[in-house]
């Protein structure tokens, strides 16, 4: 049985499909997410004038990815308020690890896949595509199109939370669906917070329950950082350009 303050087992495929630029498979336990980078020579509109780059990400969930098959969002004919706001939870995170001013006026597109799910699909989706971004944005200095300017901390994320009064770090669904507090936390490599989302479902919590959760969030988060760091060496390694993908 897991510890309290332990992970549950993380693995980052490298290079799982070839037609993106980049493209990830992050496990977290029993998660599984499908992340790629693509990238277009050209930015929204409100960032014309910027001289610089953009970045934004999408997110979906699978059909099969649960128990009870879920509607694609096409079918629905709008995305979900759930899916809305974590893509925009994705964004945020990712645009906080590049220096978008420096990645000259083209945009990265992070696509994140939830292929099966079993708790922290968002934070599975914010470490996965850090890492996709990460690789992609080096394939494009190595090509002469990019400056290494536009690299800040790495980012990751990991859940926390409360469950019959212990705090717990990495929570899968069965931990989830119990908690009396549950938290996502996004930090850097410089160990800066990027986000924390945190949540009194069942009760409330302390300053000295909110610091215990934090400091989990932060142990955790530099293992995941790790292991994304060595992923992003074993793709370059692999395929140091943006070529050959398929086309």
């Amino acid at each position: 049985m897991r510890a309290h303050n332990e992970l549950r087992p993380v693995t980052i495929v490298e290079n799982f499909t070839d037609a993106p630029l980049a493209s990830v498979l992050i496990s977290c336990g029993n998660t599984r997410v499908l992340c790629t980078a693509s990238v277009e020579e050209k930015v929204p509109a409100f960032r014309f004038d910027s001289g610089g780059g953009w970045l934004s990400a999408e997110y979906s969930m699978l059909p099969g990815a649960t128990s009870r098959r879920s509607r694609r969002g096409v079918s629905k004919g709008k995305l979900d308020g759930r899916s809305t706001e974590i893509q925009r939870l994705i964004g945020r995170s990712l645009r906080a690890a590049f220096d978008l001013d420096a990645m000259g006026q083209r945009s990265l597109w992070i696509d994140c896949d939830v292929l099966q799910a079993d708790g922290g699909t968002r934070t599975a989706s914010i470490t996965g595509g850090y890492t996709a971004a990460r690789i992609a944005i080096e394939r494009l200095i190595h090509d002469g199109v990019g400056t290494r300017a536009s690299l800040l901390p790495a980012v990751a994320a990991v859940s926390v939370g409360i469950v019959d009064g212990q705090a717990y770090l990495d929570l899968d669904y069965p931990l989830d669906s119990r908690a009396e507090v549950d938290m996502n936390v996004i930090m850097n490599a410089a160990g800066g917070f990027i986000e924390v989302q945190g949540t009194g479902e069942q009760g409330t919590f302390s300053r000295a329950q909110l610091d215990e959760l934090l400091a989990l969030a932060e142990a955790g988060i530099g293992q995941l950082l790790e292991t994304s760091e060595a992923a992003v060496k074993r793709a370059l390694a692999a395929r140091p350009g943006a070529g050959p993908r398929i086309s």
